[in-house]
């Protein structure tokens, strides 16, 4: 009776962590794509090539030129914009 108990404690705090992991993931990922500065440090960019109201071009302290756009009011990689919505949740590809 005691085994099952702390496996069952064990599974629960596995759940637990795994849960909260997932929550700060999605709030970071939300906070990136909030602004286009968030997202061009989320990018690791150093330098700013370019920019409109709803793109940008900048480099990346690994030297790429990366294009960052504004898709339905949030900040994305271009080409790497999400694929589907569950209203205001969007998963990617």
């Amino acid at each position: 009776m005691a085994k099952n108990k702390a496996v069952i404690i064990v599974i629960s705090a596995a759940v637990m962590l795994a849960l909260v992991f997932g929550i700060n993931q999605w709030l970071y990922l939300d906070k990136a794509h909030s602004t286009f500065e968030n997202y061009y440090a989320f990018r690791g960019c150093v330098q700013l090539i370019s920019t409109s109201s709803d793109s940008g071009i900048c480099r990346t302290n690994s030297g790429e030129t990366i294009k960052i756009v504004k898709y339905q009011n949030e900040w994305y990689l271009d080409g790497d914009l999400p694929w589907a919505c569950l209203g205001e949740i969007c998963f990617g590809l």
